[in-house]
């Protein structure tokens, strides 16, 4: 499997040595896979076909939950590199290895929302609709995986909302935003929409969608629909700290991701408030998950639990690090 190193990744990985399989996953030169004791590590890079290729040899099954996460890169050529190329030579790999089933994460980003509503795999979409390079790219890497399905590989797409619990390494951008919120770095917010989930449970839907998918079809892995604000309130209940109370008008808030990214772009350092991110967030990401539940029997549960799990983690990570300090 690739992305064990990562927050998802490391969940699916996490779920498949628990159940006894034999887990082999993909890590880059200098990576290693955090508290997957019983993992054999193979070295390679999604960018080089000849370490995929070695790492699928005699498996049964992949799993491609990688991917290059950044709402802003210097060169965003890199996420293209990674994540549509990456793709491609992960289904190349699983095909001449003679897997028997390939999981691939896509990403709530690729699923359209109607204007007015709530979306699912059914929804009309197109590159059109995708907004910045992260989501251009996962899109295109999406069409990777269908058309391998198409050709024949035994493929099973799922997009994943937003996954919050514990063992988010990076952070992600979602953990980004516990994390500002358990700093009081976020006085204020944008109103937005996101999909929250527990990452144990999308973990368990990507297991499902081995079992019971089907080839070349795509499971929205999703739970809670909930406002950005909805979710500060939630974090403070479980955080101990006061939820932000101001509301930044869209405008300011693009004005402010127009001149954190072009110091971004000077300075080579991510941007505060990443221009993508702040346009990102005029939409709302709500979606239902009924195929997934109907199909797969997926069944997750409230998100109050991973969002404690979450602050617990993040909090008892910053104590080690002082602690060894």
């Amino acid at each position: 499997m690739t992305g064990a190193s990562g927050f998802l990744g490391w969940h699916v990985a996490r779920q498949l040595l628990d159940r006894g399989e034999r887990v082999r996953v993909l890590v880059r030169q200098g990576s290693r896979a955090r508290e997957l004791d019983g993992a054999e590590l193979a070295t390679g890079d999604l960018r080089d076909p000849a370490s995929v290729a070695r790492a699928a040899a005699g498996c049964g099954v992949v799993y491609h939950v990688a991917a290059d996460y950044r709402l802003w890169a210097p060169d965003p050529d890199e996420l293209y590199a990674s994540n549509v190329a990456g793709t491609r030579n992960v289904m190349e790999a699983a095909r001449a290895a003679g897997v028997e089933r390939v999981v691939y994460t896509s990403t709530v980003g690729c699923i359209g929302i109607p204007g007015n509503g709530i979306g699912d795999e059914e929804t009309p979409v197109s590159i059109g609709d995708m907004t910045g390079h992260y989501k251009r790219s996962k899109f295109l890497a999406e069409k990777e995986a269908l058309a391998a399905a198409r050709e024949g590989l035994p493929v099973v797409i799922v997009n994943p909302t937003a996954p919050v619990g514990d063992h988010d390494f990076k952070p992600t951008p979602t953990g980004r935003i516990i994390l500002d919120f358990i700093h009081r770095k976020m006085p204020a917010y944008i109103e937005t929409g996101l999909n929250l989930v527990d990452a144990g449970d999308t973990a368990r839907g990507h297991l499902l969608a081995c079992e019971r998918g089907k080839t070349g079809e795509r499971y929205i892995l999703g739970c809670e629909n909930l406002t950005l604000g909805a979710i500060f309130q939630r974090l403070s209940k479980v955080a101990g700290i006061p939820a932000p109370s101001i509301r930044i008008p869209y405008a300011a808030a693009y004005a402010a991701g127009v001149v954190s990214t072009a110091w971004a772009g000077i300075t080579g350092r991510p941007p505060v408030a990443p221009l993508e991110g702040v346009r990102m967030a005029k939409k709302k990401m709500w979606v239902r998950h009924d195929k997934a539940a109907r199909e797969l029997g997926f069944a997750p549960g409230p998100v109050d639990e991973a969002l404690r799990r979450a602050v617990e983690w993040f909090r008892g990570q910053e104590e080690a690090w002082r602690r060894c300090s």
